[in-house]
């Protein structure tokens, strides 16, 4: 079934059907030019969104960096601008493949019907004037059939009045054979105009306008095809980007199951581990000296007392910077305003790109060298003198790098010794029960009521420990970094009996078993705890160590 056939004589139909499917069109590549304005500015948005949140320094100078959380971030926002490319193919394939085609074939398509329904008012229009002629014929045959009959009626009036002459009566029957002759032609003329028409009213309507609604209906045909392939489109155009989008969607995934918590605390520790002994316990300052002070050669401090315990708080405040605040130091060459691990990485990387300088200002020597050799030999490539200056400048740099890389090898000899000289040596052993430790241990107290204590407390109030007195600008300079050890970091084994008669220690018998508190830091003591709750320190080496 076709247009033509069923659809002969509804030709305002059919223009009000093509044009609400050309309209149809337009209003589809409408649609999805706005939704490729969508998808791009959603895009522009999350690109937009992702340069907010991603990191504004450089990756490498970034320390955050170095944690699984921050790096699983970043990842997850470049797989977030990823997919945000993705919807600017959406966008793009709408906007080029439905929005500019789809378009272009809907002013192909007007054209294509404003041609066929020309075509078809043409062939409306000389149907009618056909017809007007007909009807003009057939009017004129009327006319000229009615003008015969009164002029025959005239004769024959005139032949039977005998008042007539003749001459009258010839002349009446001459006009009435005019007349005759006259219709007889009209109606010639109808019958050939009549004949005519329905000739072309039969072209008309079976041939010429059957074929002008079947062309019409072939391009309707045509444009909802096109139409529908246009709808495939939108679905089209997000299917190409679904594998990539899922890759996106998946290493968001991988990003989110890629924090580790232990590590990140492992790089924490990494990153910020002063390398520092603990500090001490705080001794006991007895004020009431200052009142009740008996001059004798046991006494506490100076005569008066009163600049001694000045200076003995003042070193204790000194030693407890977790408590104080952290003051400002001025950055050095050799970082030694750093703790002692800080300081050691930095000197490794500071070493490690003079390395790297110096081997590239050598192979750029050699470069030159191998040029000049070439100039000195084919002169006419260039002159050989004209290097002579870079040459000087490369070697200049080279002895001013090695100068640096000494410098800083002798600086991080220097960091790593200090570095071990602050852990110890906690796993040395001995054959028989070595001597305990000379000095206190750390958390012996200064109050013991004999006055070898006293005399003891007040030598160490006037001359600290050298390890002491070295840490003390140390401990001033970080004193917002200290963390108490809430749990053993290992375990230990007593080798020998030890009894702990002194305030901070503690006794253990040979053998038992002791949870590691706090390794020694130079100074031969241990921190353990008893399985009875007991803690204080021992002689390290009257002890196996096993850290975790």
């Amino acid at each position: 079934m076709d247009w033509g056939t069923e659809l002969w004589d509804q030709f305002e139909v059919l223009e009000r059907h093509t044009q609400w499917g050309l309209d149809l069109l337009d209003k589809y590549v409408k649609f999805v030019k706005e939704r490729a304005e969508v998808e791009q500015a959603y895009a522009k948005q999350l690109r937009s969104l992702v340069k907010k949140y991603l990191p504004k320094r450089p990756t490498k100078d970034d320390p955050e960096v170095k944690f699984s959380q921050q790096q699983s971030f970043v990842q997850l926002l470049q797989e977030v601008n990823d997919f945000a490319g993705q919807r600017e193919l959406v966008a793009e394939s709408l906007g080029i493949r439905v929005c500019l085609e789809l378009a272009k074939y809907s002013q192909e398509m007007k054209q294509e019907r404003k041609m066929h329904f020309q075509e078809g008012r043409r062939a409306q229009q000389q149907l009618e004037n056909g017809f007007k002629q007909l009807e003009n014929s057939k009017r004129k045959f009327e006319r000229d059939c009615r003008e015969a009959e009164k002029a025959a009626h005239t004769a024959e009036r005139l032949d039977q009045d005998i008042n007539a002459t003749k001459a009258d009566v010839e002349k009446a029957k001459q006009q009435a054979h005019l007349r005759n002759h006259m219709a007889e032609e009209s109606k010639n003329e109808y019958a050939a105009q009549l004949q005519r028409f329905n000739r072309d009213q039969a072209h008309f309507y079976f041939s010429q306008m059957p074929q002008i609604f079947d062309k019409l209906q072939d391009m309707d045909e045509r444009r909802a095809t096109r139409l529908g392939a246009g709808y495939g489109l939108l679905s089209e155009a997000e299917l190409q980007v679904v594998p990539i989008i899922g890759k996106c969607l998946e290493g968001m995934k991988v990003a989110a199951e890629s924090v580790d918590a232990k590590n990140d605390s492992q790089v924490l520790i990494e990153l910020h581990k002063s390398g520092f002994a603990r500090p001490g316990d705080l001794e006991f300052e007895d004020f009431s000296q200052v009142i009740n002070r008996v001059p004798s050669d046991s006494s506490l401090g100076t005569p008066d007392g009163r600049p001694e315990l000045r200076a003995a708080s003042s070193r204790s405040r000194a030693k407890r910077w977790p408590f104080g605040k952290k003051n400002k130091t001025v950055a050095t060459e050799d970082f030694s305003h750093l703790p002692p691990e800080q300081q050691r990485k930095r000197l490794q990387q500071q070493l490690e790109e003079r390395n790297r300088e110096l081997q590239k200002e050598e192979d750029q020597r050699e470069a030159l060298k191998k040029m000049k050799d070439v100039y000195e030999k084919t002169p006419q490539m260039g002159d050989p003198a004209s290097l002579e200056p870079r040459i000087a400048e490369t070697l200049g740099n080279i002895e001013r790098l090695k100068l640096e890389v000494q410098k800083y090898e002798a600086w991080l000899a220097e960091a790593e010794s200090r570095v071990l000289s602050n852990r110890g040596d906690s796993l040395s052993r001995h054959a028989r029960p070595p001597d305990p430790p000379t000095t206190a241990p750390p958390d012996s107290s200064s109050s013991s009521t004999n006055s070898g204590s006293q005399d003891n407390k007040e030598s160490s109030s006037e001359e600290p420990p050298s390890g002491e007195g070295q840490d003390t600008p140390i401990y001033t300079e970080f004193d917002e970094d200290f963390e108490e050890p809430a749990s053993p970091i290992g375990q230990c084994v007593a080798i020998y009996h030890f009894e702990g008669s002194s305030e901070g220690t503690v006794s253990m018998s040979e053998g038992e078993d002791l949870s590691l508190m706090e390794e020694d830091k130079g100074d031969g003591w241990t921190r353990v705890r008893r399985k009875q709750g007991a803690e204080g320190y021992v002689p390290t080496s009257y002890l196996r160590v096993t850290l975790n």
